[in-house]
């Protein structure tokens, strides 16, 4: 069974969520008229740091100039070992065994076990530089005077910057909050503790998307942002390989006066962390609880798409506890109805908030991925699937049956089940601290990394 704390911060939590919903439910807008919120004024957000100060940098990112629709950037600091150390690094590892041992794998003096590594490289040491109250906007092209090994000037920007620096590319994962549409936000304090681990022990660079909520943007606006920063991302790409083309640096310091790719405001396109250090061709889509629907869709739509997010490429896709329900109720809705944390009579307040009124209905595509003849494209065309689901969760069977459904489609299709666990249990563990949240996190990378990992990297963790 859960442990005392996670009863009582479920009973808390659904007391305050249920009454914010009924509050909103009789909120009167005009659908997708506003320019929307992404996070809430009682929620409590973690500042962006955009300094190596714990293994990982972050930075926020305004993307769409017509709405609210933001990210959140967190890059390891993996990114600043250069392919020619990580080459050297391997073959004096490959002369020695026994130094092959110790450099893969540090044995955790406590208890004996032995840590897992990332799937590219030996662990190297590096220096970074201390955070500084400077800040600068997210378009412009910054760079810190210690990462660069520049001189001091005024107004430099004392963030990481790539500036002449070898860069080292990591896939991509683009994450979606949970908070059932309505709460949330990708700079939370708890998504901001999940996603920094998640960049640490997958070796990615993570995405979290601000989508706009509940009910100032009702159905399909958090849907499309999803495919937003899908595009943006592909933008992103192409805009870097512009810029190598053009024999320019995009990261360079000189890039205001020789002129850099700019839209017709003068505004910077290019971010200088994804063009350095991000390889669009990996990329995983996850996400949590509602997150995962807004994951499934985009995984749907951009096998649709085709080349037309080139050079983005979704290899896989994690839905963690997702969102699913649907009009005829499975065993566990039934069972497990009055579960902790979203119970089924909130997450059905939550979907009539989702769903315009006159479209209403648990069986809708953004509900329910069991339903015949669903619009996109078939099941076997969908990227491999790790479905994360928790034993005191109601809306398990679901999501373990549509896992089921895309296996028998040959679709790799995992269902990875957690005893003793609730819903959105790691991706709350900033207030849960239970072990399953960070085995879950190691689990994921496991199976990730067998469709990110470079040639001949797949089975070295």
């Amino acid at each position: 069974m859960p442990s005392v704390a996670v009863k009582l911060y479920s009973l808390l939590f659904k007391l305050i969520l249920k009454r914010r919903l009924h509050n909103r439910i009789h909120l009167t807008t005009d659908n997708n008229t506003s320019f929307g919120v992404t996070s809430r004024p009682e929620e409590t957000i973690s500042a962006a740091n955009p300094s190596f100060t714990d293994g990982v940098a972050t930075k926020d990112i305004h993307i769409d100039p017509s709405s609210c629709l933001s990210v959140r950037i967190f890059l390891p600091d993996t990114c600043l070992h250069s392919d020619t150390a990580r080459v050297r690094g391997n073959s004096n590892s490959n002369s020695n065994g026994s130094e092959l041992d110790s450099r893969f794998l540090r044995t955790n003096s406590g208890n004996g076990v032995a840590s897992r590594r990332n799937s590219y490289a030996p662990a190297e040491t590096h220096n970074v530089s201390a955070v500084s109250s400077n800040r600068r906007s997210s378009y412009s092209i910054g760079f810190s005077t210690d990462d660069a090994g520049v001189s001091n000037e005024v107004g430099a920007y004392r963030g990481y910057s790539p500036f002449n620096r070898k860069c080292r590319k990591l896939p991509l994962m683009v994450q979606f909050h949970g908070g059932g549409f309505v709460a949330g936000s990708c700079d939370s304090a708890a998504n901001d503790f999940f996603c920094r681990r998640i960049a640490k022990v997958c070796d990615v660079i993570v995405i979290a998307v601000g989508y706009r909520l509940v009910p100032e943007d009702r159905y399909p606006a958090a849907f499309e942002d999803g495919m937003k920063v899908m595009h943006w991302l592909a933008k992103q790409a192409n805009l870097a390989e512009c810029g190598k083309s053009l024999g320019k640096k995009v990261d360079s310091r000189k890039a205001d006066v020789q002129g850099h790719i700019a839209d017709a405001f003068g505004a910077s396109l290019v971010e200088p962390w994804l063009a350095a250090h991000g390889d669009p061709s990996r990329c995983v889509l996850l996400g949590a609880s509602c997150g995962a629907n807004i994951a499934d869709y985009v995984a749907r739509k951009a096998v649709e798409s085709g080349t037309l997010l080139d050079p983005v490429k979704v290899v896989a896709q994690v839905l963690m506890y997702p969102f699913f329900i649907g009009n005829t109720p499975t065993h566990s809705e039934i069972k497990l109805s009055n579960s902790y944390f979203f119970d089924k009579s909130m997450s059905i307040l939550a979907w009539k908030l989702f769903l315009p009124e006159d479209q209403f209905d648990l069986d809708h595509p953004a509900a329910n991925p069991l339903i015949p003849n669903r619009d996109g494209p078939p099941l076997k065309r969908r990227p491999p699937t790790l479905t994360v689901v928790a034993e005191h969760d109601w809306m398990r069977d679901r999501a373990i049956a549509y896992a089921q459904e895309l296996k028998k489609v040959n679709v790799d299709a995992p269902v990875l089940d957690y005893k003793d666990c609730v819903h959105e249990f790691a991706t709350l563990d900033m207030l849960l601290r239970t072990p399953e949240a960070q085995a879950c996190a190691e689990d994921i990378a496991i199976w990730v990394k067998k469709y990110i990992s470079l040639r001949g990297h797949e089975f070295s963790y």
